[in-house]
């Protein structure tokens, strides 16, 4: 029998084939140090590049590589799924690809992990990226996030984090999800801590990001919010809604009939009355909104599960089926 393996570095790739043949080298390296048993998860994420070329003559050198193809390019949420799906290993190491997160750093996480954590994230306290145009707003949606989700890191942006395989295995991940990752394993009672991290400048290439994505983020953080509030009864938050509309609806036409009795304005001269209407029916749609909503999300549990992603060629795995 194969040993089991103990951890899995999960790299998704997207046009870097300037970088991909160091980063290899590198992470390989840095495992091999380790002594433990590992895997080198690598997904590239439909580059239009040589990055797959390029590692196919790596992994066959190399078996502890792993490589996964997606048919075209989903983005790096479902990238991030697609490894965690194939990996193996105990421990679940992710980081970028284009070699700003340091591979040497992964020994000091699993360090860390020994001390009885379940997720250690890193903290790139010294970024070596634009200010205005990346650190800034990274500064200001962390804190945000923070602030929503009741976990608090410095840097959620930063990919480097080290995962005990148990806390991913229930997540599916859907838009810029994979980000919040910490906030879905708090959800599952995980002991959560940051460590600062090394970071470097790119030196291959250009950054996949700008500023449109942290909008993006601030968008899936309501989503965040809900699931994480209202997942299992969401007619809850459709219901509370509701009622909020009915009771002020139901006042004002108290309010729309007292000045018909004490000053004599008809209903017909009120615009009030047109509010109080509004406000009662938008609270029964609330409502029935509420109960879809309880309907939904028992299908969803009862039905099968179905990816969001598409494997195109898988190398080096026994587990992993690729398109034929």
């Amino acid at each position: 029998m194969a040993p089991k393996i103990q951890l899995s570095v999960l790299i998704p790739l997207y046009n870097e084939e300037e970088s991909v043949a160091l980063l290899c080298e590198r992470v390989l390296s840095a495992c091999r140090k380790l002594n433990i048993t590992f895997e080198v998860v690598l997904v590239d994420d439909g580059s239009k590049d040589r990055t797959f070329s390029l590692l196919v003559p790596i992994a066959e050198k190399n078996p502890e590589l792993k490589v996964i193809r997606l048919r075209k390019n989903y983005g790096q949420t479902a990238a991030i799924s697609a490894g965690i799906d194939a990996a193996s290993g105990d421990i679940v190491v992710m980081m970028d690809g284009d070699l700003q997160n340091d591979p040497d750093d992964i020994g000091m996480l699993l360090a860390k992990m020994n001390e009885g954590f379940d997720l250690v994230s890193g903290w790139r306290k010294n970024r070596q990226d634009d200010y205005f145009t990346r650190i800034l707003p990274s500064k200001m949606a962390n804190s945000v996030i923070s602030y929503v989700t009741k976990v608090h890191l410095n840097d959620y942006g930063c990919t480097l984090k080290a995962y005990r395989r148990d806390i991913l295995k229930d997540f599916k991940l859907y838009g810029e999800m994979h980000r919040f990752l910490p906030f879905y394993a708090s959800l599952a009672g995980a002991r959560i801590c940051e460590v600062p991290v090394q970071h470097h400048a790119r030196k291959f290439g250009v950054s996949k990001y700008g500023l449109s994505r942290t909008f993006k983020v601030l968008l899936d953080l309501v989503t965040v919010r809900y699931l994480g509030k209202y997942a299992q009864k969401p007619i809850y938050a459709f219901g509370g809604i509701g009622i909020f509309c009915i009771i002020l609806g139901v006042m004002i036409a108290i309010f729309t009939l007292y000045l018909r009795i004490a000053d004599g304005i008809f209903v017909h001269r009120n615009p009030l009355i047109l509010l109080a209407s509004i406000l009662f029916v938008s609270g029964i749609q609330f409502f029935v909104m509420g109960l879809l909503a309880e309907i939904i999300l028992r299908t969803y549990h009862e039905s099968q599960d179905k990816p969001i992603y598409s494997v195109k060629t898988a190398l080096n795995f026994d587990h992993v089926e690729s398109a034929t």
